[in-house]
């Protein structure tokens, strides 16, 4: 923690090292990636809130399962790369210090503030809001299907206080803990992410053994909370109702690739790109597998943990239904039926029910309680390098943490709480701000081809300059998807001015910055010529 830039000259850091010590093992480097990935969020949006609303999408020919594989494959260069250029640059903030030292100072750290670092506060919030709807969730779900008291629960995700109240307690939980216990903050992380994971499969073996008898059982029965049936609909839907609503495409197979195309911002937005969480703590990992390792297996795991659960809701529910259920009748309900809520039902078990209700909520947490850490990061890496104040990179001699850079996050995220949970009433108000991220991840690519280019040679200048081109073509592409249809990505007024206000913010940051050292007979831009401190 020495080390006056005043002293030793211009080119120095704040600090001569980051002050955070190797608490991170391979499988804490895997919960991380895995929580990055969000297949909780994904399974309970995806039917169930105005968010992702299938509404939006002609259901005919679209297969999920056939969905996630495709947009699996066109995130391949996105692993390659990270892969890649995590073991080239193994520092604090990952892709903040490999665009900076590529592009330079000023486009480095401008778009890694706007298209990551601000983007999480974002999507922090919107988790937040998740996660309350997920309790109201489990306990509607088990008063329609179990009889337990559900008007209470239901009043969990109506928006307003309980939104802000549920989700900033438990975002101020987690930034505590972080403050306080470093190395527990990653381990609560690694907890809620395996029990999650283990709760999928809880709930994958109840959804194969009921079967589609249970499934068509489930639909139609009368439910123990007055006027609705066991899903949670309107008492005279039922399982042939609900399947009789899709229409097939016509198509060989039934598989039309244009409605599937059109949905890949869903899968983009809460899947398959988001593997920067691993990279970002990088000099804190032990030992070289997690840092070798850490990307494609928490890519891979979580492929087949997504695409697994379509396939089985495919499997027990029949496509029609499910392609149904979530296209036209999950936004006539109390609560809109999903994965989680439609295994708690099949279960036929209270006490199995609970324990896929505690992973539902598990999985929305593990999201809130990786991006505490991975968002200080960030400002720690740009704090280091000057683009921020120097103060943003104190590391808490007694606690070993970011206390500065934490006290700023939960202030800024839990205003984006309340902001979202009473000006919107749901989480479609901030969801658009995501374009952020994919422009981002497109100059993520562009700076693998520059890196390639200029330090690389042989078959890891081929492979990776491929993989960065490949990126800009993909994120290209899924970012076209969000702009030329914003009424399904939920890009609005509020969302163009935050996405547009935070990138224009950190240029401004970035120039105000230089100024001021240089004033003081420094030269930011000179650190960005070599790696920062681990």
């Amino acid at each position: 923690m020495s080390g006056s830039p005043d002293e030793k000259g211009p080119t120095v850091f704040a600090r001569d090292s980051t002050g955070l010590v190797k608490n991170v093992s391979f499988l804490d480097s895997i919960a991380l990636n895995f929580s990055n990935m969000s297949v909780g969020p994904l399974l309970t949006t995806l039917a169930g809130s105005s968010v992702a609303t299938l509404l939006f999408v002609n259901v005919a020919g679209l297969n999920l399962v056939v969905a996630s594989m495709l947009a699996f494959a066109l995130s391949i260069p996105q692993i390659i790369v990270y892969t890649m250029m995590s073991r080239r640059y193994p520092r604090a903030g990952g892709d903040y210090v490999w665009l900076s030292r590529n592009f330079g100072g000023f486009a480095g750290s401008t778009l890694s503030f706007w298209g990551y670092t601000m983007e999480t506060l974002a999507f922090i919030a919107l988790v937040a809001i998740l996660l309350d709807f997920s309790i109201g969730g489990v306990g509607a779900e088990m008063g329609f299907a179990y009889g337990f008291p559900t008007t209470s629960w239901v009043a969990l995700f109506s928006g307003g206080f309980w939104q802000v109240a549920v989700g900033g307690v438990a975002f101020s939980l987690v930034i505590l803990l972080n403050i306080v216990k470093p190395k527990a903050g990653y381990k609560l992380v690694t907890v809620l992410a395996v029990f999650g994971a283990l709760t999928l499969v809880i709930a994958m073996a109840v959804l194969l053994a009921g079967g589609n008898s249970a499934m068509v059982n489930y639909a139609n029965c009368t439910g123990a909370y007055a006027g609705y049936n066991c899903l949670g609909l309107n008492g005279t839907n039922s399982y042939n109702a609900v399947a009789a609503t899709y229409q097939p495409s016509g198509m060989p197979f039934d598989l039309n690739f244009g409605n599937m195309l059109y949905i890949m911002p869903v899968m983009f937005a809460f899947i398959y790109p988001w593997l920067n969480a691993g990279p970002a703590v990088a000099s804190e990992m032990k030992g070289g597998r997690a840092l070798k390792w850490n990307v494609p297996a928490s890519a891979i795991i979580t492929f087949i943990f997504a695409t697994s659960t379509f396939a089985v809701l495919y499997a027990v529910g029949g496509l029609p239904f499910i392609n149904g259920l979530f296209h036209d009748y999950a936004y006539q309900s109390v609560i809109g039926p999903n994965f989680f809520s439609l295994a708690m039902g099949i279960a036929n078990n209270a006490w199995v029910a609970w324990i896929i209700g505690l992973g539902w909520v598990a999985l929305q947490f593990a999201v809130i309680a990786y991006a505490v850490i991975i968002f200080s990061r960030y400002l720690l890496a740009q704090s280091l390098d000057r683009f921020l104040p120097s103060r943003l990179s104190y590391v808490s001699p007694r606690f070993g943490s970011p206390l500065i850079a934490m006290l700023i996050e939960w202030v800024i995220t839990l205003s984006l709480i309340g902001i979202t949970a009473y000006y919107f009433g749901s989480i479609s108000g901030i969801f658009g701000a995501i374009i952020a991220s994919m422009i981002y991840f497109m100059f993520v690519g562009l700076a693998a081809m520059a890196h390639a280019f200029r330090k690389e040679s042989g078959p890891s200048k081929v492979i990776l300059a491929l993989a960065g081109l490949l990126n800009i073509l993909v994120f290209g592409f899924v970012a076209y998807q969000f702009l030329s249809n914003p009424g399904f990505t939920g890009l609005n007024n509020v969302t163009y001015a935050y996405s547009i206000g935070t990138l224009v913010a950190g240029a401004v940051i970035y120039q105000a910055s230089r100024w001021y050292h240089k004033k003081r007979g420094m030269d930011i831009s000179l650190n960005y010529k070599e790696l920062p401190p681990e």
